[in-house]
């Protein structure tokens, strides 16, 4: 497992429940050691120990931790550099969606070694999506789940995800846009602001 996939899990843990809980959460997965290297590969045994500590800790299923942390991964201010990755993909919520199946090829063009699943979306009509996640492990679809929630959220958009549903290595998520404009959504400016 790419060592920037455990690195999410560990700034989770440390910006949400603090470093003390991470050493826990590190003695309980049996870790061996106090973090990870973004760079470096991991056993993906490592991984799961991690996500049935952290589960184990906050009395949470492991695909409840991974949608956190997909929230997380937009909405926590140590993670601004991400949600403003994500924002350059449009004006609105919908054109965010019409870019997803682009995120893993513009992730491996800053890292070339990590290795995210395919998205496919597919446009239902009437503001009805389904977006597959063909991963290798399962889980990646419940971290989408949490980074569309916090995007509709960043976008101003009120919409609807259906659960996770899960099966031969794929992970589809139904999504329904409500009300595009429902919100003001939380400020970005595509220039970058100086002094």
């Amino acid at each position: 497992m790419h060592g920037l996939i455990n690195m999410a899990l560990q700034r989770f843990a440390c910006d949400t429940y603090g470093t003390g809980f991470w050493d826990t959460v590190t003695r309980d997965a049996g870790l061996g050691f106090a973090g990870f290297e973004a760079m470096l590969t991991y056993d993906p045994a490592l991984t799961d120990a991690v996500l049935d500590a952290l589960a184990g800790r906050l009395d949470r299923t492991r695909n409840a931790v991974l949608e956190d942390v997909g929230t997380y991964l937009v909405s926590h201010p140590a993670m601004a550099s991400l949600r403003r990755l994500l924002r350059f993909a449009g004006a609105g919520f919908v054109d965010f969606l019409l870019s997803l199946d682009e995120l893993p090829d513009r992730a491996r063009l800053a890292v070339p070694d990590l290795d995210l699943p395919r998205i496919d979306l597919a446009d239902l009509g009437e503001g009805r999506f389904s977006i597959a996640c063909a991963a290798p492990r399962p889980g990646y679809g419940h971290v989408l789940t949490g980074v569309l929630r916090a995007m509709a959220d960043d976008y101003g958009a009120l919409v609807t995800l259906s659960p996770v549903a899960e099966g031969a290595g794929t992970e589809t998520i139904e999504v329904s846009l409500v009300v595009a404009g429902y919100a003001s959504g939380r400020d970005f400016d595509l220039g970058a602001r100086t002094g």
